[in-house]
């Protein structure tokens, strides 16, 4: 029973950061667009310009984004 509790504990321990959303944000002063893990704090600097379940699905959608070309 043990090994079973230790088996699941280690896949949601590694099955968790995959999960992760990843954030495009386009940074109005610059007028550059990022991937971030965090969403936007400042929405006077940073537009959030969509969420993703990885990085490179968001890397991705950043490339066909017009603000981000």
């Amino acid at each position: 029973m043990t090994k079973y509790l230790i088996a699941a504990a280690l896949i949601v321990a590694f099955a968790a950061p995959a999960n992760a959303a990843a954030y495009v944000m386009y940074n109005k002063s610059t007028g550059t667009c990022s991937v971030s893990r965090t969403a936007p704090t400042t929405s006077e600097r940073f537009s959030m310009m969509g969420i993703y379940g990885s990085a490179f699905m968001a890397r991705r959608a950043m490339h066909g984004m017009m603000k981000c070309r």
